[in-house]
């Protein structure tokens, strides 16, 4: 019995997955999910008491794995400006996954400030990596550091989430190498004079494909 309920949850949050890819948050209906699942309407409930009770278990099955492709992503890379450029990459990239960008809208109308909280936890291991990394490059305060990465991070990944259009992924590129060399010149330690040594080829990066790798 375990088993199958796992199971039938599973595909819950499978079909969830699809009609928030295709319809947006409007979609994600428990009616929708049973025609969907082949499920009664109230069988839905009996794993789900809520819409939020539904995004709560995407969010907290979805989001890791995400973060995970991004961590990945940073420990194949060598240095720690390398690193930067992937953390950056993999969450510019992760916007344009249509299925990702309707799971966290959804979130953000959907959820509290205690499920965004237990969430938010869920990335501490992605946070220390990026810690561990800005003190590579000799930051006194990585934590801060950390923060404010994240929030040009959230700004590309904004405007990445804006682009429709034919030439969307030569778009989104762009975005990503302006934001790896805003980045990079940011994250530079005051006490380190000259360029940062990966800034220069930060901009290259879309042209001859290398860096895109790095959030791939």
């Amino acid at each position: 019995m375990a088993e199958h309920r796992q199971l039938q949850q599973a595909a819950l949050l499978d079909a969830a997955r699809v009609l928030l890819a295709e319809g947006g948050r409007e979609a994600l209906g428990f009616g929708a999910l049973a025609a969907r699942t082949g499920l009664a309407r109230s069988s839905v409930y009996e794993y789900f008491r809520s819409k939020s009770e539904l995004v709560e278990a995407l969010c907290t099955v979805d989001l890791p794995l995400w973060a995970a492709e991004v961590e990945a992503g940073m420990a194949a890379r060598d240095s720690a400006a390398e690193r930067i450029e992937a953390y950056v990459r993999g969450q510019v990239s992760l916007a344009t996954d249509p299925v990702h960008r309707a799971v966290v809208a959804v979130a953000e109308y959907e959820l509290d400030d205690a499920a965004r909280a237990r969430i938010r936890a869920a990335h501490a291991g992605l946070t220390a990596m990026v810690v561990r990394t800005l003190e590579d490059l000799g930051h006194d305060r990585p934590g801060v550091a950390a923060a404010l990465l994240q929030g040009v991070v959230e700004a590309a990944v904004r405007q990445a989430e804006r682009i429709r259009g034919e030439d969307a992924a030569g778009a989104v590129r762009e975005i990503a190498d302006t934001a790896v060399r805003f980045a990079l010149d940011g994250l530079r330690p005051a006490d380190r004079g000259g360029a940062h040594p990966a800034a220069g080829t930060a901009g290259t990066a879309g042209a001859d494909g290398a860096a895109g790798a790095a959030g791939s």
